[in-house]
């Protein structure tokens, strides 16, 4: 199974914050990193440069998707925010990015999870195949 990990985080978060729950959300949901193809956030988070280095720790691409973008997921998210809409115009950035990169045939294997202003969720490229 090809996947792609959902990245959000808030101002000022440390990168061992993006790490640790990068490398739960793998565990929680029996993926190996071998498997990820790809680390996607919101166009707004480039600049930080943490989705960046998250990319480069599992030596995968870094993709980005503007808010617009982003909101096309929304029918699919398990959880979309509407303050989230209100404060940046997406219903959803961890869930939606993964969403995005993996493709209109992707599934999320991981809801959003959520810890110290870190978000992560994982998409599934072909999960009808092992």
């Amino acid at each position: 199974m090809r996947i792609v990990l959902g990245i959000g985080h808030e101002s000022g978060v440390a990168f061992a914050e993006l790490v640790a729950l990068a490398d739960d959300c793998l565990k929680r949901a029996a993926c190996a990193q071998r498997d990820l193809d790809a680390v996607a956030s919101i166009e707004s988070r480039r600049a930080v440069g943490l989705v960046v280095r998250l990319a480069q720790h599992f030596g995968v691409a870094a993709t980005f998707y503007p808010a617009a973008r982003l909101e096309l997921e929304t029918p699919r998210l398990l959880h979309p925010s509407e303050d989230l809409f209100r404060r940046i115009g997406c219903h959803g950035v961890a869930e939606a990015a993964a969403l995005a990169a993996a493709g209109p045939e992707a599934v999320l294997v991981l809801a959003k999870q959520a810890a110290r202003g870190v978000t992560c969720a994982i998409a599934a490229r072909d999960p009808n195949r092992g």
